[in-house]
């Protein structure tokens, strides 16, 4: 594996979403919004492996994953016309198969295949699996911060814009409802991330996102949050009500104690 190698794949990727381009602007643009959001998290990836120390053969590795690790959803929109996996089909298995039709790790090692194809089929899940040995774990929890971070970013924009063409897309077909569905909240009420399956309303996909904050890995993903102002951003678009204040205040507040537990301060902005 070298970043030749990557660079063929990258080549490759383009030229494969390429094809799902039609000339119907809201499809497309549809199509742009994952492309570019695999470049993003190829970017977040990246910054995260420097911030760890990695070198530069687990860099190329880590941004391979993340390269990848969406590519089932092109193919999902275009056979089902949705990126909700609960009424299509689960969109990493999707990917896994299209990387075993082309054949597109032939460059890598057994090992590294390994390491890839299940980052990929688990980035998505609600948990890990607790039978994996250390270092597939933690290529696994890499993968799954630099996507949540970039989906945080793409999320926390749409909730404060609504951008109308994003609809579709990004609410997942979730009602414009105000209300938050019980299980959501004693979700986060229990600091834990939120389970994909009991989202009911729009607010109940603000607080998932929010809970991710529970299922964060790394000091450099919990830096990200803070810098950027995640969670006061959503916040101020979620209804006033005190069990939602409290909750938001609970996954702040742990964002913050990690830091100051971990000596490592927040970035400013």
């Amino acid at each position: 594996m070298t970043r030749k190698d990557l660079v063929r794949l990258q080549r490759w990727f383009s030229h494969h979403v390429a094809g799902y381009h039609t000339n119907e602007p809201g499809y497309d643009f549809v199509i742009r919004l994952k492309e570019q959001h695999t470049k993003r998290v190829c970017r977040i990836i990246k910054m995260l492996c420097r911030k760890l120390d990695l070198t530069e053969q687990e860099i190329i590795l880590a941004e391979t994953m993340a390269l990848l690790h969406d590519i089932g959803r092109f193919k999902q929109y275009e056979i089902y016309g949705t990126f909700n996996d609960r009424s299509s089909q689960n969109h990493a298995t999707i990917g896994l198969h299209l990387i075993s039709e082309y054949n597109l790790l032939s460059a890598y090692t057994i090992d590294e295949k390994n390491l890839i194809t299940k980052a990929i089929a688990f980035h998505n899940v609600g948990k890990l699996p607790e039978d994996e040995d250390g270092k597939t774990l933690f290529y696994m929890r890499l993968l799954r911060d630099a996507d949540k971070l970039d989906i945080l970013e793409i999320m926390t924009d749409y909730y404060r814009s609504r951008e109308k063409q994003a609809k579709a897309a990004l609410q997942i077909g979730l009602p414009d409802d105000s209300t938050c569905s019980t299980k959501v909240l004693n979700a986060l009420q229990e600091h834990r991330i939120a389970e994909f399956e009991d989202l009911e309303t729009l607010c109940d996909l603000k607080l998932f996102h929010i809970s991710w904050v529970y299922d964060l890995n790394f000091i450099p993903s919990f830096q990200t949050v803070q810098h950027k102002g995640y969670i006061d951003r959503i916040e101020k678009t979620l209804p006033f009500d005190q069990k939602i204040i409290d909750s938001v205040n609970d996954a702040r507040n742990h964002v913050i104690e990690l830091l100051r537990v971990s000596g490592k301060a927040p970035i400013s902005r």
